[in-house]
């Protein structure tokens, strides 16, 4: 077996290991509310969940499912909707959703459960913009802010800020009528606080509006007054405490990445499981350390996780983060370095492109090459030119980034 084909199979195994129909049933509650249940779901795993808690819940279900477009699953022959919308900045969709989710959030009585189910990407996907801003400004403001290369958790403290039902404001209004409330997260952030997956809908945060101007500011985005003043006026939520539990995280991930590894004889080393930061600096820190362990007899198996950015995007670039971190590594490697690579997005799609991520082996790559897509942001060709895309297609789950560098010790 080659080493390509270990990898992929252990980017399998990564994905499997957060699969809703894995994790969510053994979670759901299994007594009956005198009521209905509602399923809320959000992000890039929320169709695969609804239909997982559809399919195990007992009594009358009934909700929404809003995800991203092309992640959906057939959920016709349930009581809940399906809703597709576009990420990473939201669309009248997302709207459309926003607007729907807050009307079952506001039927539900003191009879009734309401089932949250929060997945990565349900900040974009899920859309209700404070009193006084447009969804134009809104993504406008998304847009710059994910074009500036500002990290993830910036973004989302902006779009809490920005929301009427982030940041436990769609827990609030699904909780003032006495209605029982349920929160299960797959983790798609760093630390995997419940509270910033999806920006929290269910979960109340804090309230920090000078820090969301911050991040706006920094981010060169121009904010009007009336923009301003829709921030400092849109007062934090309060939310009924209520059980909240994190099904799979990216070191979930990377454990069964870790199992399989050590079974098959390599000797894995762990570079962190929340790493964050600029994706091709990360990815030529990882060359460094990787032709350290390149002079030690044996076969070495680099294993990461986390959320890097590309944080200087171009807007005719091509390429998403785990692209940006192959590149990088390749860049800093030397062409008769035993070091192959996989890096890729749980969730399918590396940042806006049709892949997951891809693969390469340091004989391919010239370093100028790398270097030059690096610099014009266009790894996706250079990726492509020597075969190594990872095409996954939406795996309907989502615990970040996945990086896997395979390196031949020296004999002994």
């Amino acid at each position: 077996m080659t080493y390509r084909t270990m990898l992929t199979d252990y980017f399998a195994a990564a994905i499997a290991a957060a699969s809703p129909r894995l994790v969510l049933p053994p979670a759901l509650p299994k007594d009956l509310v005198r009521g209905k249940t509602f399923v809320l779901a959000y992000g890039k795993a929320a169709a695969e969940m609804a239909l997982v808690a559809a399919e195990t819940l007992d009594g009358p279900v009934t909700g929404l499912a809003v995800t991203r477009h092309g992640h959906g699953v057939d959920l016709s022959h349930t009581k809940i909707e399906l809703i597709e919308a576009r990420h990473p900045v939201p669309d009248d969709h997302s709207l459309q959703a926003g607007t729907r989710m807050l009307e079952f959030a506001s039927t539900a009585g003191p009879d009734d459960r309401v089932i949250f189910l929060a997945s990565g990407g349900g900040s974009a996907l899920l859309c209700a913009p404070a009193q006084g801003i447009t969804l134009a400004e809104k993504q406008a403001m998304t847009d710059a802010l994910v074009r500036s290369g500002a990290p993830i958790q910036d973004i989302n403290l902006v779009r809490r800020h920005l929301s009427r039902v982030k940041g436990g404001r769609l827990g609030a209004v699904a909780g003032a009528r006495g209605a029982e409330l349920l929160t299960y997260v797959i983790s798609d952030v760093a630390g995997d606080d419940p509270a910033l997956v999806a920006s929290g809908p269910s979960i109340a945060s804090n309230f920090y509006p000078e820090g969301a101007l911050s991040v706006l500011l920094k981010a060169g985005v121009e904010v009007p007054e009336h923009v301003r003043s829709a921030i400092h006026g849109n007062q934090p939520a309060t939310v009924v405490d209520h059980p909240v539990k994190v099904l799979a995280t990216n070191g979930d991930a990377l454990a069964a990445v870790e199992s399989r590894a050590r079974a098959d004889g390599w000797n894995v080393i762990d570079a962190g499981k929340a790493l964050t930061g600029d994706a091709a600096t990360c990815g030529k820190a990882h060359a460094l350390r990787a032709q350290m362990y390149a002079r030690t007899p044996g076969r070495h198996l680099m294993i990461s996780g986390g959320e890097l950015t590309v944080t200087k995007a171009r807007k005719d670039g091509q390429g998403g983060p785990n692209l940006e971190y192959l590149v990088g590594l390749m860049s800093a490697l030397p062409h008769t370095a035993k070091i192959e690579a996989l890096a890729g997005d749980t969730d399918g799609i590396d940042g806006t492109q049709d892949n997951a991520g891809g693969y390469l082996h340091a004989s391919w790559v010239p370093q100028s090459d790398a270097a030059h897509a690096l610099e014009s942001n266009r790894t996706y060709p250079l990726v492509e030119r020597f075969g190594g895309l990872i095409m996954t297609g939406p795996t309907r789950t989502n615990v970040n980034d996945i990086r896997l560098i395979a390196i031949e010790g020296a004999s002994t």
